[in-house]
């Protein structure tokens, strides 16, 4: 390199660091100032973040009071019980079994309607007459987004919970599946399951010792589903803590309840942080993988054979063969996520309600001897020798299903129904209800209001006769709600609390504990906090014929 062009290129770095110097004292500077201007900034700081708290809070009270408005306004056509501007009606359910006789004294006093307020905006229109109940339940209005959600990970957008076009295509699509001769099998199925629990029964039956029935009527229940949906025969009723599946099933309606009852749980957040909402996932996954497992090897079974060839050499149908084959107007089917959804929405509606409609029923009999030896009665005589229930024995005995409905008025299995109104109502009396409203029908509340049933609180199966129905609105008794979107499942429930009941009185005598009296509550269904409790003893079949 020649002597010039080293200068040359000395020079040109020279010149880099002296730019690079520049460049970089000018950044000095720059960062100096912004320094320097923090500084002189800071003690100002926290009256900056002061002002912009206070905006926000501004706004949030704002948008609070101006919606808080809004629903007063909606709802002020309907008077109640006097409300807490912050907490609303919650400090008057105490959760000690007695609120919900709390809303029927309410009732009482304003006995169409009242609102009962969760907080300072949310608010439900209690509804508790049946002439106010029709108007809502006529509709095909959607369940409450509310309260259903809490069910929605685990059941999916099922029958119970979806809405619209999707609801009714599968409205459609799975009422085939409650069709009498798809139902005659499974009373044999029921049979079979309630002589389980009654064999079960055997060691309190002489000892004079109270028990709680719920739990053995719950397994009992979740056995005969296990079977109708799956024909899936498990030893749930005995060795019930031991299966995946069930522990899961049960968790999961525990959880459910759990999480409604518990306020700070109603955020998504805050319960999928926390001990509940990890074991909640953890059942999600178990009862999913079990349906889908159940879905597929069904699937892979009929591969291999005809579906016509199936259904005729199978003793009977269960729903997921139902499901399976349901087809619309287009020959679609149900996709994989929405059998999965049905499955475990029947699992759910179809064993946990039915038990506590079985629960309180042999309570109620436990309580009026009278009218359980009039069903014993009804029942020897219709059994003769048999010590299983038969199809065409359903119908045969009146006195017990007019007991049932009598215990299904006093103890409605759900206690209420929720809907979101999508269009303004108005009610028979003129009053007017707006759109995006939420609405409950007390079921309970309608049972026993005194302005439709006389004595509400007695228990008097004649009120069933059919000379006495046909004095009441058909929306008087409606523990499986009624409408287009009723239980689908109704018959279903009540031949299995029929056969139930008719082998129970055959064989035990039931007898009150005035000691253990239920403390009813709504979790989801009805509940008791302290079980629900009898004694038994056998019954000598020779005294019967001879009585």
């Amino acid at each position: 390199m020649t002597h010039s062009a080293l200068s040359l290129t000395q020079t040109h770095l020279l010149r880099s660091k002296n730019l690079a110097s520049l460049l970089l004292s000018e950044s000095d500077r720059g960062s100096m100032e912004l320094t320097d201007a923090y500084t002189k900034l800071q003690p100002y700081m926290h009256y900056l973040l002061a002002v912009l708290c206070l905006v926000v809070v501004v706004y949030k009270l704002t948008a609070f009071f101006v919606k808080q408005k809004a629903v007063i306004r909606s709802i002020e056509a309907f008077p109640g019980p006097p409300a807490h501007f912050l907490f609303g009606h919650v400090f008057e359910f105490k959760q000690d079994g007695t609120d919900l006789f709390k809303a029927v004294e309410w009732g009482k006093q304003y006995p169409y309607a009242f609102p009962i307020w969760f907080g300072p905006s949310l608010c439900f229109l209690n509804i508790n007459h049946p002439d106010y109940a029709k108007t809502i339940l006529t509709s095909t209005e959607p369940k409450d987004d509310f309260v259903y959600r809490f069910l929605q990970t685990w059941i999916g957008d099922g029958l119970l919970v979806s809405k619209g076009q999707k609801w009714f295509r599968h409205r459609r699509l799975l009422t085939p599946g409650f069709h009498y001769d798809v139902l005659k099998p499974y009373v044999q199925l029921m049979s079979q399951s309630a002589k389980t629990m009654l064999d079960k029964w055997e060691s309190y039956a002489h000892t004079d010792k109270t028990f709680e029935l719920f739990e053995h009527v719950s397994l009992m229940t979740l056995d005969t589903i296990l079977q109708c949906a799956f024909s899936c025969k498990t030893n749930c009723q005995t060795e019930g803590g031991n299966n995946a599946y069930i522990k899961a099933v049960y968790e999961l309606s525990d959880l459910a309840n759990f999480r409604f009852r518990t306020f700070p749980y109603h955020s998504d957040l805050i319960f999928y942080l926390s001990p509940h909402g990890y074991r909640y996932r953890n059942a999600c996954k178990v009862a999913h993988a079990h349906t889908e497992n159940v879905i597929k090897k069904r699937k892979e079974a009929l591969t291999e054979e005809t579906e016509l060839g199936r259904t005729q050499a199978k003793r009977y149908q269960d729903f997921l063969d139902i499901l399976l084959f349901a087809r619309d107007e287009n020959q679609q089917g149900l996709s994989d996520e929405d059998l999965r959804a049905e499955v475990d929405t029947f699992m759910f509606e179809g064993h946990d309600t039915t038990a506590s409609g079985i629960s309180f029923l042999l309570y109620c009999l436990a309580c009026h001897p009278e009218h359980q030896n009039i069903c014993r009665e009804e029942i020897l005589q219709v059994l003769g020798g048999r010590d299983t229930m038969e199809w065409e024995d359903l119908s045969k005995i009146p006195y017990t299903t007019m007991c049932i409905k009598e215990a299904l008025r006093l103890y409605p299995p759900v206690p209420g129904v929720a809907r979101k109104t999508t269009k303004q109502y108005t009610f028979f009396d003129g009053r007017t209800l707006p759109a995006g409203f939420h609405v409950a029908v007390s079921v309970f509340g309608i049972h026993r209001n005194p302005v439709v049933w006389e004595n509400p609180n007695v228990f008097d199966p004649l009120r069933f006769l059919p000379e006495n129905v046909s004095k009441r609105s058909p929306h008087a008794f409606v523990p499986f709600s009624a409408g287009p979107r009723n239980c689908i499942g109704q018959t279903f429930a009540m031949n299995e609390m029929k056969v139930v009941t008719a082998l129970t009185l055959k064989r035990y005598q039931l007898i009150e504990d005035l000691h253990f009296q239920p403390k009813m509550v709504a979790r989801l269904i009805l509940r008791s906090l302290n079980g629900v409790h009898i004694k038994i003893r056998p019954v000598d079949p020779q005294v019967w014929e001879k009585s």
